[in-house]
């Protein structure tokens, strides 16, 4: 029998019990609940995971507020932890293997907001021992978003790796958000020259410690006119957090047959500056990781496991992604502080590492 808490009246679970934070209709926060569940099973090529840390990102709150679960909903698409089972055709993770999760909750019920959770094999990617799980659990969403923007240019290559982006100048739009951090890690890994513009001094800092080359602050400068100067023959591409605000900006400093990816809008429509992206032959790139194809999909995980095991996409303040963390039974307060635009990586202590 299932045990349905509200989250100040959790007192703790007995063995063979699975806590899990789950909500069954759209809302607020104040939806999301907590609820003692059977440990599940893992089954044909599906592992079981013990998750040590759950990452938030902006398409749980947005999901959980706006869309209608079908049943029992827990959320959650990134995390860290270690194997705990492994279904039947499993042969490539083991038990004790420490993984970081991606998609987990992508049309599924099962997210990383629970102590355990089973998801097909591909889901969860192994970790290096010297890879932090706040490491781990920080890549999914941000990382695999970040690789797709600096991969869809024309003649981009599919997959990057160290060298693969050499001779190639990237402008990451709103350097010190998630996505925009892991994009300065690969394109740095991957030999880019690293252009980033920010709100104001202290996020100006968050970008150099991430590893931009230059930074500009839009508040207090004229950003087209610097960026122009700071890369005269043009950018190769662009990271696009908020198309509507820049894409003007954009547009001026491509070079032509440059490519703008958006992964994220701050309008529900675009403006398109017709004229100069006709001009340029520019390519306006819409991104959304959940629905890439398969390879793509597939390359982008190969490398930013390839990336993290090589140090390239650290976490923490002191590398320009600041950490805020919260105890799993405040997930509701968790999804509040990235809705509320919380600078940096809000994530969920699970369980024991």
């Amino acid at each position: 029998m299932k045990v349905l808490l509200r989250l100040s009246e959790w007192r703790g679970s007995d063995n063979g019990t699975v806590r899990s934070i789950v909500y069954t209709s759209a809302g607020p926060s104040s939806v999301l609940r907590l609820e003692e569940r059977e440990l599940p099973e893992p089954g044909e090529g599906e592992v079981r995971v013990r998750v040590v840390v759950s990452g938030v990102n902006p398409t749980d709150w947005k999901a959980r507020a706006s869309s209608q679960p079908h049943g029992v909903q827990v959320p959650g698409q990134d995390g860290a932890g270690v194997v705990d089972a492994v279904g039947p055709g499993v042969d490539s993770l083991a038990v004790g293997d420490r993984v970081w999760l991606w998609d987990a909750a992508w049309q599924r019920p099962e997210g990383t907001t629970q102590e355990y959770v089973v998801l097909p094999v591909r889901h969860a990617v192994r970790l290096p021992q010297e890879v932090a799980f706040d490491v781990g659990a920080s890549l999914g969403i941000p990382a695999l978003t970040a690789h797709r923007a600096l991969t869809v240019a024309e003649g981009a290559p599919a997959q990057l790796a160290p060298g693969a982006l050499d001779g190639t100048t990237v402008l990451v739009a709103g350097g010190a958000g998630a996505v925009g951090h892991a994009a300065i890690q690969l394109a740095r890994w991957a030999g880019a020259r690293v252009l980033t513009t920010v709100s104001g001094a202290a996020k100006g800092e968050l970008a150099r410690l991430a590893g931009a080359h230059e930074i500009v602050d839009y508040r207090a400068t004229d950003a087209t006119a610097e960026l122009q100067r700071l890369a005269p023959e043009g950018v190769d591409v662009v990271a696009e957090v908020a198309p509507t605000a820049n894409g003007r900006l954009d547009v001026a400093v491509l070079k032509p047959g440059g490519t703008i990816a958006i992964y994220a809008s701050d309008a529900e429509a675009l403006s398109v500056p017709i004229r100069p992206s006709m001009t340029k032959n520019v390519r306006w790139q819409f991104i959304l990781t959940y629905t890439t194809t398969t390879e793509q999909k597939d390359a982008a995980v190969a490398a930013v496991a390839q990336a993290a095991a090589d140090g390239a996409l650290q976490v923490g303040k002191e590398h320009g992604l600041p950490l805020t963390r919260f105890p799993f039974e405040r997930a509701a307060a968790a999804h509040d502080a990235v809705e509320h635009g919380a600078v940096g990586k809000v994530l969920i202590d699970v369980g024991d590492a």
